[in-house]
């Protein structure tokens, strides 16, 4: 087996006793599938209403608001993610939550906006966005039932 090795890396040619590997794509590599679209544009949905709860609420009671809207983003985004259990599941409600929160900055023709204040603003946008990345950038989704470690149990 060590001549065939050697004779491989001496001519060049690849090794035709090596096991097949045939690795399938995850994540954002993974081909599309018309089984997840459906819970996918539901999450986006559902972020979007988050988005549109979250920028009332954290206007409305501004530090207790901003901190329960932003709790409300985490539990979403990671929802998502562990249903779903790849990174579009906490892409999908992230994006509906960052169109809602957009569109919203845009304000109404009289001057007014939804946001209350800057600061407010900054923090529900540069909060959701880091929560956003987290939970979409998360190496792997903790599996249920998994083996505690201890013998016999």
């Amino acid at each position: 087996m060590s001549s065939s090795r050697s004779r491989a890396a001496r001519t060049g040619t690849p090794r035709t006793d090596a096991p097949a590997r045939d690795i399938p794509a995850t994540g954002l590599a993974a081909p599309l599938n018309p089984r997840r679209i459906v819970p996918l544009l539901g999450l986006a949905v559902l972020g979007a209403l988050a988005g549109i709860a979250g920028t009332l609420v954290q206007s409305a009671w501004f530090p207790g608001g901003l901190l329960l809207a932003l709790l409300a983003c985490a539990g979403l985004f990671y929802g998502g993610r562990v249903l779903m259990g790849t990174q579009p599941g906490a892409l999908a409600p992230a994006a509906g939550w960052l169109i809602s929160v957009i569109l919203l900055l845009g304000g109404r023709p009289e001057g007014d906006y939804v946001f209350g204040n800057e600061l407010g603003l900054a923090l529900f946008m540069l909060g959701g966005m880091a929560i956003a990345v987290i939970c979409a950038t998360m190496s792997r989704v903790p599996q249920l039932g998994a083996d505690s470690g201890r013998p016999g149990k």
